[in-house]
């Protein structure tokens, strides 16, 4: 992994209050659409956009989340899927 989670934890901290709503953001190949999917929270507002392509898909999920550790485990999980951007 090539960024520094304990970095992205204390900002978690510092700019969110946790339990609350987090918006996890992502662009994926389209075929990679149902892997971040099944990584995201289940209960979240999901939505998606398309590139005008249709050879990426944008992931925006709203979701209440409890700790810090939570959002952590899926920017982790969606470090592992090829061709993932986390915005």
């Amino acid at each position: 992994m090539s960024w520094d989670v304990e970095a992205f934890r204390q900002k978690l901290e510092d700019q969110h209050q946790f339990p609350g709503e987090y918006m996890f953001k992502f662009i994926v190949p389209h075929g990679k659409k149902d892997e971040l999917l099944g990584l995201l929270p289940k209960d979240g507002k999901t939505t998606f956009r398309e590139s005008s392509s249709k050879t990426y898909i944008s992931i925006t999920c709203k979701a209440k989340v409890q700790t810090s550790q939570v959002v952590l485990d899926v920017y982790i999980a969606a470090n592992q899927v090829e061709g993932c951007i986390a915005l």
